[in-house]
């Protein structure tokens, strides 16, 4: 799960739609619904037929409500990051260390990729989004940004844990953020696959494992004088 997904601004409402009878339904659970859809079939799986079940609406007050099936995904996906951003990124800020934070990260992902004991769709809607199609280069880009939102956020933490001293001078936090966030996404392919908490509890192990000798190398120059 990422954070930071850029604002999406509402698709404007047609002057029609605002005419006439108000909506008859509550459109943040609605959204809701559709997002858990997109969650769990992802973009091109999931009609608009699928949509209006799940929303439990027609099709032209989908359309008059959020105006395209793009918008609503971009939408949803907003939705998601916002409702569920706090399960993986609250104890990874409270962190006193870096590889505190990471743990926390990942054992956390462990925790929201295969339920949260809350019945959650397995994985993470965003770093699995994908259109699969030309035509959506827009949203396609507003994706990738999600998922560099989440790069973002481990970088800026390691950068300071370098500043302070929590980690050597030669620590490259670009690689190690992007070492974290991988893990971290092959974690929620294995979750949607059906992997339990427990084997992903032991991949976060084993990653920090690795961290413990990325950052316990020695400095290449200290190297080239001996």
């Amino acid at each position: 799960m990422q954070n930071d997904a850029p604002t999406v601004r509402p698709h404007p409402v047609p002057a029609s739609a605002k005419r006439g009878r108000p909506r008859e339904f509550d459109r943040l659970a609605a959204l809701a619904a559709a997002m858990r859809l997109f969650w769990i079939r992802g973009y091109e799986a999931t009609s608009i037929a699928d949509l209006t079940e799940a929303m439990g609406i027609g099709t032209k007050s989908l359309y008059a409500a959020f105006g395209s099936k793009d918008a609503l995904y971009a939408e949803a996906l907003q939705h998601y990051c916002t409702t569920y951003e706090g399960l993986v990124w609250t104890r990874f800020r409270k962190a006193a260390t870096a590889r505190a934070a990471a743990l926390a990260y990942l054992q956390d992902s462990a925790i929201a990729m295969t339920g949260a004991d809350c019945d959650l769709p397995h994985g993470c809607m965003a770093t699995l989004a994908t259109v699969g199609s030309e035509g959506h280069s827009e949203l396609d880009e507003l994706m990738r940004t999600t998922r560099a939102g989440g790069f973002d956020l481990l970088k800026a933490r390691f950068d300071k844990a370098k500043s302070d001293g929590d980690l050597k001078g030669t620590a490259d936090t670009t690689k190690l953020a992007r070492f974290v966030q991988t893990v971290q996404s092959g974690m929620a392919i294995r979750a949607r696959d059906g992997a339990d908490r427990a084997e992903l509890e032991a991949v976060a192990e084993i990653a920090l494992a690795g961290w413990d000798h990325i950052t316990a190398a020695v400095d290449p120059g200290m190297q080239d004088k001996a």
